[in-house]
């Protein structure tokens, strides 16, 4: 006898791709208008598009921890629409020369996307949708952003390749909890991780406006890695202590 149960999963993954496939047209019709406009050539649509689809691979093996849900939800959505704005962003990566007009537009798309972050957390909590899936889906965003600007702004020579560890503290952290097992407990809430990320999201977009040159530019993004740095910092001095405590004890 056929067991014709439909797995919880299905429509979870169907309401997903009904969210994706406009997505991915929207992109694709964005980045043709801005490759038009700014007179970028054709390798500037592919690169969005890769990038694009790269990330929402590498995020979809953690699709699952959105279950018992089975609609992408708002939320999501929201999340997905600033993911689309970092690939944007990221098209311009390897550019010769990046112009002021488009200087100003990823400095633009980067405060729309500052806007956006944290409508994303709201719409979850208003329509009880939260999940492990959503929170990642959104911290993973706002990381990849903030790598591809500090590139960006490598890349326009308003800072030194220092400036690069401003996208890639977090990635490294990641990559160090697989030799060190204590950097993979959950850290408690806090506020100020929020805080920093949208500073350094905000600096680095600042950074990259026409009008501000070295050695302010410098001053500014070094500033804001120094905070980010403080940051990671406090978090790995909290695991550090709590590593041989009990969960209770951290509950505390």
């Amino acid at each position: 006898m056929t067991d014709t149960t439909e797995s919880p999963f299905q429509p979870l993954l169907v309401s997903t791709l009904r969210s994706l496939v406009p997505a991915l047209l929207l992109v694709t019709g964005l980045a043709l208008l801005v490759a038009g406009t700014l007179r970028l050539p054709n390798g500037y649509i592919v690169q969005c598009l890769a990038v694009f689809a790269g990330l929402l691979l590498a995020l979809s093996p953690f699709l699952p921890q959105h279950l018992p849900f089975v609609i992408f939800g708002a939320a999501n959505q929201v999340t997905l629409s600033r993911a689309g704005m970092a690939a944007l962003a990221a098209g311009l990566i390897g550019q010769a020369e990046m112009t002021p007009a488009q200087s100003w537009f990823v400095a633009a798309l980067a405060g729309f996307a500052l806007a956006l972050d944290g409508i994303d957390g709201w719409l979850a909590r208003r329509n009880s949708l939260q999940s492990p899936f959503g929170a990642r889906f959104d911290m993973e965003v706002d990381a990849f952003f903030i790598l591809i600007l500090a590139v960006l702004v490598f890349q326009s020579g308003k800072a030194g390749a220092w400036v690069l560890l401003s996208g890639l503290l977090r990635y490294g952290f990641v990559a160090l909890g697989y030799v060190l097992p204590w950097l993979n407990r959950p850290l408690p809430p806090r506020k100020r991780r929020q805080t920093v990320c949208v500073l350094q999201t905000a600096v680095l977009a600042l950074c990259l406006a026409p009008p501000l040159i070295p050695p302010w530019a410098t001053v500014l993004a070094a500033a804001a890695l120094g905070l980010l740095t403080l940051s990671f910092a406090v978090d790995v001095r909290w695991l550090w202590r709590a590593r041989r405590s009990t969960p209770r004890e951290n509950a505390r």
